[in-house]
This record gives C-alpha cells, sequence and structure tokens, in this order.
C-alpha cells in the first residue's frame, strides 16, 4: 500500500503549516531562548501554535525540533536531552491532530547542526551523520509520517542527514535548502546542483525554504521544475519577506494576501508541498488555503450544471435481534480494527479511517473509551456516527471506571436504541495514569459485574431485577490479556466473566502464537476449553524503537525477544518489518481463533488495511466452541 502521504501527493499541492519559531517569540518566548526546549517548558503555547495553524487549514504541521540536535541543544545545556526534546514535540503535534480531529500529517523538522563539515570544516561527516539519526530515531518513535529536512545550506550536510534517516527509518524525506539573494547556497550551490545532488539520494522531495521571500523562491523553483521536469516533487516555504526591526521586536512584512499570489504561482509551477516559513502566521496559511481551493474548484468544476441532490443516509442498524457480530462469530473469520475517539470535537479524522478500513474490507470498528485514562470523546457517540455515516458495525468499550450504577445503566440502554449493540465490559485504566490524576474513580462494579448487568438487560431487567420492557440483545466481549506475569490470576478472572455470561474474548496483543497457546493450555488445565470465541490481539510494530516503548512503558502490552530482535535487526525497514510480523501471526490466528483485533499505532489505519491484506478469504478454519 502506498503511504498516505505520498497518496495525498499525487492528489495536488499539500498545505504546510507556517513558522514555529517567529510565532513562538510573537507569543513571549524570547529571542536567545532555546525554542525547541519549550515544548517541554511550555508544551501548551507549542500545542497552541499547531492548532491554530490546522484550523487555518494546513494539512502538514512540522514538529517544534528545527535545532533539536545534539550539536545545537548542547548551547543550551540539553545535549543529553536529543529524545526526550524530540519524542514530546512529536507527541504536542499528535496532540494537537487529537484535538482538531483533522487528519494531518506531523513532519519531524530537522535542521542544520550550525557545524561545517569536513573537507571545508574540522567536524567529521560520521559524527554528524550520529547526531542526526538520534534525532530521527526519537522523531519515529514518537509516530511522525514524514522527515523534512530543512534550511541546509551544505549539500554534504544534506546527504549525512539522508542517510542517518535511512539507517533507521523508510518514512518520505523532503529535503529543502536555503539560497541567498544572489541564487545559491550559503556556501555556492546553485539550484541546478541541489537538485542532481539531492536527487541522487531518493527523497520524496526537493524544495527551498527560509530564504528571502516568495519572489525569490519562485525564482528557485523555476529553476529546480527546469531540472526535475516534473519527475521529483517540489516543496516551497518562504518567509514572510526580509525581517525588520522595529523598536525591540523583529518584523516581517509580506502580507498574507501576498502569501496567497504566492500559493497560486506555485501550484501554476507544479511545486508539491506550499507553505511558510519564518515570520509567516496562521493568517497566511488561511490565505494559502483559501486561494488552493479555490484552485482546486475551479479546475474541477463541470461544464455543465449537475442537480446536487442532498446524500442519503446509511441505514440506522436496528436496536433488535442478533448483531452481525453475533451473526457471524462461529462462522466467519471475524476481523475488528481500534479507532481511537479525537481529543476535540471534530471526528472527521476517526471518520475517515473508518472509511478506509471499510473500503480494505474490514467490517467491525472497536471504538476506545478514553484509553489510559486521557479525555477523549465519548466513544458511544463516535459508534454512531461510523455506524451511521460510515456504515460499520462497531464494539464499544464500555468502561466502570467512570459511571456509577445508575449511569451504566442509563449508558447501556442508550446504546442499545442507537443499535450500539456490541459492548467489551471493562473495568478501565485507573484516573491516575491520564489528564486528571485527581478525578474521583467510581467502580461501582467492575467488568465482571458489567458482564452480569448487561446479560440481565438481555433478559428484560435492569440489575436491580426491575423490567425494561423487552429483553436487549447485546452481545458481550470481554478482555484477556495473555501475557501478564500472574497468569493464574487473569486465568481465574476470564473463568469468572465466561461464567457471567461473556460471548466473545478479545485479547491484549501477542507478538507469538504460544503465548496464547501456553495460556490456553493453562486454563484448560483447571477449567476446559474454553468454550466461547477468541479474537487474538495484534499490534503492527513501526520501528525498534516504538516496540521498546511498547514493551517498557505501556501497561498491558509485553513483547517477546524474537520480535524486539527481528525489529532491531530491521533498521529502517521497521514500519515494513512490522507489517511482516503481523500478517505472519496473522495467518497462524486463522488457524486457532475465530478472529483478530487489530491495533493500529498512531492512527496508522492504512496499515491495519495493509495488514489485513494478506487473508485469503474470510472462511472460518477453525470449528466453532461448544458450551
Amino acid at each position: 500500500m502506498v503511504h498516505p502521504f505520498l497518496a495525498r501527493m499525487q492528489q495536488g499541492p499539500v498545505l504546510c503549516d507556517g513558522a514555529m519559531g517567529t510565532q513562538l517569540y510573537e507569543r513571549g518566548v524570547r529571542l536567545d531562548a532555546c525554542f525547541d526546549a519549550v515544548t517541554l517548558t511550555n508544551p501548551s503555547l507549542v500545542l497552541e501554535i499547531h492548532r491554530d495553524y490546522i484550523l487555518a487549514g494546513a494539512e502538514i504541521i512540522e514538529t517544534n525540533t528545527f535545532g533539536a540536535n545534539r550539536y545545537k541543544l548542547e548551547a543550551h545545556g540539553l545535549a543529553d536531552r536529543v529524545r526526550e526534546v524530540n519524542f514530546r514535540a512529536v507527541k504536542v503535534a499528535r496532540e494537537a491532530r487529537e484535538i482538531t480531529g483533522q487528519p494531518v500529517f506531523i513532519a519531524g523538522s530537522i535542521g542544520p547542526t550550525g557545524r561545517t563539515l569536513a573537507p571545508l570544516g574540522r567536524t567529521p561527516p560520521e559524527q554528524v551523520r550520529a547526531a542526526y539519526r538520534e534525532q530521527v530515531e526519537a522523531l519515529l518513535e514518537g509516530g511522525v509520517d514524514l522527515l523534512i529536512i530543512e534550511t541546509m545550506s551544505q549539500l554534504e550536510e544534506v546527504r549525512q542527514a539522508v542517510l542517518a534517516a535511512r539507517e533507521v527509518s523508510d518514512l518520505p524525506i523532503v529535503v529543502q535548502m536555503t539560497f541567498a539573494s544572489d541564487g545559491r547556497t550559503l556556501v555556492g550551490h546553485t539550484p541546478e546542483e541541489v537538485v542532481h545532488a539531492v536527487r541522487e539520494l531518493g527523497v520524496t522531495a526537493i524544495g527551498v525554504n527560509c530564504s528571502v521571500g516568495p519572489r525569490h523562491v519562485l525564482d528557485v523553483l523555476r529553476r529546480m521544475a527546469g531540472v526535475t521536469q516534473g519527475q521529483v516533487p517540489l516543496a516551497g516555504q518562504p518567509n514572510a519577506g526580509w525581517p525588520t526591526q522595529v523598536g525591540e521586536r523583529v518584523i516581517y512584512t509580506a502580507s498574507p494576501s501576498y502569501f496567497a499570489q504566492y500559493a497560486r504561482e506555485a501550484a501554476a509551477l507544479g511545486v508539491v508541498i506550499i507553505g511558510g516559513c519564518c515570520g509567516t502566521t496562521p493568517q497566511h496559511i488561511q490565505a494559502m488555503r483559501q486561494a488552493l481551493d479555490a484552485l482546486r474548484e475551479t479546475a474541477q468544476r463541470p461544464d455543465t450544471v449537475v442537480e446536487i441532490r442532498p446524500r442519503a443516509a446509511q441505514p440506522v442498524l436496528a436496536p433488535e435481534g442478533p448483531t452481525r457480530l453475533a451473526q457471524k462469530l462461529g462462522k466467519e473469520f471475524v476481523v475488528s480494527v481500534e479507532i481511537d475517539p479525537p481529543k476535540g470535537l471534530n471526528p472527521r479524522k476517526a471518520l475517515d479511517g473508518a472509511r478506509l478500513l471499510k473500503q480494505a474490507g474490514v467490517e467491525f470498528i472497536n471504538v476506545a473509551d478514553s484509553p489510559m485514562a486521557r479525555v477523549r470523546m465519548s466513544a458511544l457517540a463516535l459508534c454512531y456516527l461510523i455506524q451511521h455515516e460510515v456504515g460499520l458495525e462497531t464494539i464499544l468499550h464500555f468502561t466502570t471506571r467512570d459511571r456509577n450504577l445508575m449511569g451504566l445503566q442509563s449508558d447501556l440502554i442508550g446504546a442499545h436504541a442507537v443499535g450500539v449493540r456490541n459492548i467489551i465490559a471493562l473495568t478501565g485504566d485507573p484516573p491516575t495514569l491520564g489528564d486528571y490524576p485527581h478525578a474521583t474513580p467510581v467502580y461501582d462494579v467492575d467488568s465482571i459485574g458489567l458482564v452480569s448487568i448487561i446479560k440481565a438487560f438481555n433478559r428484560g431487567v435492569d440489575a436491580g431485577g426491575a423490567s425494561i420492557g423487552q429483553m436487549a440483545s447485546f452481545t458481550v466481549a470481554v478482555a484477556c490479556d495473555p501475557t501478564k506475569p500472574d497468569l493464574e490470576q487473569e486465568i481465574e478472572r476470564l473463568h469468572r466473566k465466561i461464567e457471567a455470561g461473556a460471548d466473545l474474548i478479545m485479547t491484549q496483543p501477542i507478538f507469538a502464537i504460544e503465548t496464547w497457546q501456553h495460556f490456553v493450555a493453562r486454563y484448560e488445565a483447571q477449567y476446559g476449553p474454553i468454550p466461547i470465541p477468541v479474537l487474538l490481539g495484534i499490534l503492527p510494530l513501526q520501528s525498534y524503537r516504538h516496540a521498546l516503548f511498547l514493551h517498557n512503558e505501556v501497561p498491558g502490552i509485553t513483547l517477546t525477544e524474537e520480535a524486539l530482535e527481528r525489529m532491531r535487526r530491521a533498521g529502517p525497514e521497521g514500519r515494513s518489518e512490522g507489517i511482516k510480523l503481523a500478517q505472519a501471526l496473522l495467518l497462524q490466528v486463522r488457524e486457532i481463533a475465530h478472529g483478530t483485533y487489530l491495533m493500529p499505532s498512531f492512527g496508522r489505519y492504512e496499515v491495519a488495511a495493509e495488514v489485513v491484506a494478506v487473508l485469503p478469504n474470510r472462511q472460518l478454519v477453525v470449528p466453532a466452541p461448544q458450551r
């Protein structure tokens, strides 16, 4: 499957964001401060800038890591915090994306080291490459979608940065040089020389950023276009003109309307990545967004008038009878993929992800209920939107953490009424893990008690035995973690969940089929065969650093030594290796389980779609279990 960013580039100009450093300065950060460290000291300010750019219409936002390499951070006494600065910067950018709900791309910003490389200078190229590799590894671990190597003036430094990135990553790479008013980089490279040299590195796009201003950047881009002949995408992100000192402030004079004209001319030239650099603001990006949208509308305008009719609503899933999930269990191999609700009001990214998965043949979507105790949109609300706007049946994660006995039952009645009738009963992560550690958890019942309540609903009564008017038709799933150190306790709890009436088991991710087989053997030795269907969890890994992070820092996820070693050996092919591991495991799962539950990281639903593509068909291999 084509990387989503490459697919987006094929559709026309992609709008990047504007300046980060000058925006931090405009919002009170001193010029002599370490702008990259603001992510650690004032993350809400960085998040606010990201959010403003997204709301202005940017499709790419760059992390606040332009100077977050060892050499630049060393001047501020932060050389030993490269990983922390970069990892946190990606996390803040992803948080902004989650809050806005927009499907924007997160680009890891990589700037120059400030050192002159040998033979012109004294800094060995291999040391510079090591510094860039350290930065890229942290950006990759944080979950960036692409890398932008920018404001470069030395071709050798560009080469070392690209080689470092390729040693640990297979992400798209955009390279942007900066040019003086004479049309050359600070060390004398012409646009033509830059294109010839950088093109040999096999990057995704080549271009220019910073420099003098829009007019000068267009001149450089025209010269580059004469060499590329449309074979390599171009990128252009100019400054807002020359900076001017006004009192104690630095002012950039190019207006948003001037940048709108730049966007039109750049698009006409065939520039694919368009954005702004120093001095540009969300207002500049908004003006460019409007200009590019107007160009697209003009290009798509038909010659004849077409009657526009309202889109027919998706049929409402009837709140009665067995769910589609219940009908397929034991007859087909079931595939469900998890989608996290947004942290803000806009569900667009989640809905787009559900549509992509539907096209890939996925029939069920799990919707998490504020996982890790971090506040997100109501899982029930997103389930409703996915079912009614996308037409996929959902599995609602339902925790007892946030609801008392009355609230639990009220929400269950409401879920049933709107057709959300697959429930995975969970106790929920404690608030101490999340955004509000002092919030009061409820836990009137645990997940076992919740199963009992839902099954009572299916008999037509509530928890107190009062009639609810008719029998409900919930399908009830329960969780199981076969990687827990204390397997005896997990086995005992699973048995109690089954006795309470669970219809289905969904496991935490496993990374070797033997993990589940060992758990089953232990369970059967104590209680006999597991009598209900099982969907085994699979989490596609993105890189070795991602694997280490999950294994060491995320509760409920334990990798095998073999999986860690394979990801380590994969190096820059980590994403591909993670998909291969997941596909191989999926084919094994198909032989012993009734389905799978995929958990893509960083909202990369296309990875889940690629994993599922390995299934030749959905015919169930194992026989349906007998009670």
